[in-house]
């Protein structure tokens, strides 16, 4: 590292060229990078459920649903301006881009029929006729038709006020072949339906991923607010602590420069900025601020002890090329272990961290030491900050008693009595959401207002779970097969949290009874085959129930909201009775729908977040045992990260936050930024144990020196972060929560919890000069 240092500062005019040429290109490339969302990259790919999902997607569709509910402000829908506005908002959808035009579905479109028996046997149609005028005669009609179809429930209201028009849309855009533009369907979603058919009598909700993934972009451009307050308040907070303009001007231009070449990297890669993550950015900042802290203190230290300016900066990236290396490879190490979760937008946000530790790596631990060389201190900066430091010391000798026996013992029992209680607690997290709605929204949103109100009058809505039943063909007309499967469908409709099911069984029963003048005795399934072909095969494949052999028939389970535990209920019923009535070729496969998908992301969750920690605290022990050569210095600084961890999950199970793919990666940030402080602190303590010093003494320095950045840096990181928590979108808020609280107890942990480790571990006196040099005792 010092022949590297020296290098570069023997070629400055070079690198700063060599810097400003690259920034410029990057610039010009972050100039490129979009939006980039879609549904696909929310899967779990490689988990069975999606599997089947994609298997059988080309036939039954996939689980990215569009929901438009139009609903009657009073009265019922059955009023010729309410039907006019159902059709017009039928024909906007029909011609949204994306929009798979056959599964759109309403009250005007030809796939949604009913059946009746008349003297002369079936009687049939469309269930607003091809001649419908608006006519009372005709509003008569289409109501008879509607309570004859069965569609009550699912797209008309159980008490007649609102009508339901459904759709699915695909992954690639047929107009242009190209991925859809999700962002850009949500706007039209609000030009073309709720804008122009809201009015004094009618009333628009729409629910789906779309609706959903739009309305998170709109909150998420206040993302800008919360950099410029997050820049303001880091400005304040290092120029009081530095007590230079320049100095500060400086950290802040390298920082932001370490976002400009991320976003430049990401757009040369061809990734874009998921809304999902586009807070990353803004992390990247604060990481770099944290560590040019480091840098501009260690310079100030050397100024403080008479050196010029160059070689203040010199001194300052010798000291702290190691540790800072170390401490920048363990949080890219740990952002790395974030691609165990094989979801692609959780891999998109451990790409993007990745390559913005990276920048900040040359940036901020190149750049920033080259450019103080050129940079003199302003008249009085030695005298200011000579005095700062004299005024800190009465803090640091309190502080250091904590690594005195007395002090280290009391905050090791208080640590092991944290742990304990925090472990407790944190076995009540839950995997999965915990709240009704879309939990990434405030709970007050339109788009979840828009679903309590469907949810409350339809006995469907967007949350499904599709069970693919799998048998052979043609056993739609084999009584012994359709009995399982409307037994299936029955219990499951029993299960806690379950609104309705819907299945090729239950329509098959109701056909029966209507061939048999309707009488509710005849509502079961015929035994034979002959009657069961007469009562199946009405039923087409449009209406997704069977497929064209009919040797799959989809089952279909509303509930009532998408919880973790209402998914664990439902998918835990269908597997017990799968496990037991599975026979004969016979197979309840899971899943599809929305629902199939969050169970599969839950249980990718639930299967990796343990791998993940491990994976994160293998490689900072690994990193740290490089950079100190001693195990007992590795276990002072990831202890006290590996009680954060804990806390943290106890945290989430308090305030209800689920662990899900939007709040998994939090655990691995806050280890990887986390471990920056305790490496710097204990690589300042080491070198003064390394010269004979004593525990409490070595800390004292570690203190005056690095340590008296890390406070700075702990409370710049939790106030930018903290800012989020007034976000609009309920996952920022909650980020904003966690994030604040690992900074702050990373930062406890390294100050108060780190010094009594070290006691323990090492005793009052690490080793004398003439031992070993890796810190082992002899």
């Amino acid at each position: 590292m010092n022949r590297i240092g020296d290098w570069l500062f023997a070629h400055r005019p070079i690198v700063l060229a060599v810097f400003l040429l690259a920034s410029l290109a990057l610039g010009l490339s972050a100039t490129r990078l979009g939006v980039d969302t879609s549904f696909g990259k929310h899967l779990p790919r490689r988990h069975p459920f999606m599997q089947i999902f994609k298997k059988h997607e080309a036939e039954f569709g996939g689980a990215n649903r569009l929901l438009i509910a139009v609903r009657a402000r009073s009265g019922d829908i059955f009023s010729t301006s309410f039907m006019e506005t159902l059709k017009a908002a039928t024909d906007a959808v029909f011609f949204l881009p994306g929009v798979n035009k056959a599964s759109v579905r309403s009250l005007f479109t030809p796939n949604v029929r009913f059946i009746e028996i008349v003297e002369g046997g079936l009687a049939g149609g469309n269930i607003v006729p091809a001649d419908y005028r608006g006519s009372d005669a005709d509003l008569a009609r289409v109501r008879a038709n509607v309570l004859k179809s069965g569609i009550v429930g699912r797209l008309v209201a159980n008490d007649l006020s609102a009508a339901m028009v459904s759709a699915e849309l695909v992954e690639i855009d047929p107009r242009t072949g190209k991925r859809l533009d999700y962002l850009e369907v949500a706007r039209l979603l609000e030009e073309r339906l709720r804008k122009p058919f809201t009015n004094e009598a009618v009333e628009i909700h729409i629910i789906g991923f779309t609706k959903a993934i739009g309305d998170v972009a709109d909150g998420a451009t206040d993302v800008l607010i919360f950099f410029a307050v997050a820049f303001l308040l880091s400005a304040l907070l290092v120029y009081v602590f530095i007590h230079s303009i320049r100095y500060t001007v400086l950290l802040l231009a390298c920082s932001t420069l370490a976002v400009v070449w991320t976003l430049g990297l990401l757009a040369l890669l061809g990734f874009g900025i998921d809304p999902m993550s586009i807070l990353a950015p803004f992390l990247v900042f604060a990481i770099g601020v944290s560590h040019g802290l480091q840098v501009v203190n260690a310079s100030g230290a050397a100024i403080q002890d008479g050196e010029k300016k160059e070689e203040a900066a010199r001194s300052a990236f010798r000291q702290l090329a190691t540790p800072g290396a170390a401490a920048l490879a363990s949080d890219c190490v740990g952002f790395l272990m974030i691609l165990l979760i094989d979801v692609q937008i959780i891999q998109d946000l451990a790409v993007t961290m990745s390559l913005g530790v990276a920048a900040i790596l040359f940036t901020n631990l190149v750049l920033l030491p080259v450019s103080m060389s050129y940079a003199p201190p302003a008249a009085g900066y030695r005298r200011r900050i000579r005095a700062a430091a004299e005024a800190r010391q009465p803090l640091w000798r309190r502080l250091s008693r904590l690594a005195s026996g007395p002090a280290a013992a009391a905050m090791l029992l208080l640590a092991l009595i944290v742990a304990g209680g925090g472990f407790v607690v944190a076995r009540g997290h839950v995997i999965g959401d915990v709240h009704a709605g879309v939990p990434e929204l405030r709970p007050d949103s339109r788009y979840n207002r828009d679903s309590a109100v469907i949810t409350e009058r339809f006995a469907i809505g967007v949350d499904v779970l599709t069970v693919i039943v799998e048998t052979k063909a043609n056993a739609c007309v084999d009584f012994a097969f359709l009995d399982r499967v409307d037994d299936f469908a029955f219990r499951m409709g029993q299960v806690p949290g379950v609104r309705s099911t819907i299945s090729l069984p239950q329509v098959s029963r109701g056909l029966n009874a209507s061939f048999n003048e309707g009488h509710p005795k005849w509502r079961t399934l015929p035994r034979t085959t002959k009657t069961l072909v007469q009562s199946v095969a009405p039923i087409q494949t449009s209406t997704g129930l069977l497929n064209a052999d009919c040797s799959v028939m989809p089952v279909l389970i509303f509930t009532n909201d998408h919880r973790a535990e209402t998914i664990d209920r439902v998918v835990a019923a269908v597997r017990a009775y799968a496990a037991r009535h599975e026979s004969g070729g016979l197979r309840f496969q899971l899943a599809a729908g929305n629902l199939g998908v969050m169970a599969a992301t839950n249980a990718l969750v639930r299967d990796t977040q343990v791998e993940m920690l491990v994976w994160v605290y293998c490689a900072v022990i690994a990193l740290c045992l490089l950079a100190f050569r001693s195990l007992r210095g590795t276990l002072c600084v990831v202890l006290p990260l590996a009680l954060v961890s804990v806390l943290a999950f106890a945290l989430m199970a308090l305030l209800k936050i689920g662990l899900k793919v939007s709040t998994l990666p939090v655990a691995a940030l806050g280890v990887g930024i986390g471990v920056d402080y305790g490496i710097y602190i204990f690589n300042r303590m080491k070198r003064a144990l390394d010269d004979g010093a004593e525990t409490v003494e070595a800390f004292r320095q570690a203190m005056a020196t690095t340590g008296n950045a890390v406070l700075v840096t702990g409370l710049t990181l939790a106030l930018g972060v903290s800012t989020w928590i007034f976000s609009d979108l309920q996952f920022q808020a909650d980020m904003g929560i966690l994030l604040t609280f690992m900074f702050l107890a990373n930062l406890a942990g390294a100050v108060l919890l780190l010094p009594a480790l070290a006691r323990l571990l090492f005793g009052a006196r690490v080793q004398d000069p003439a031992a070993p040099a890796d810190g082992s005792r002899p």
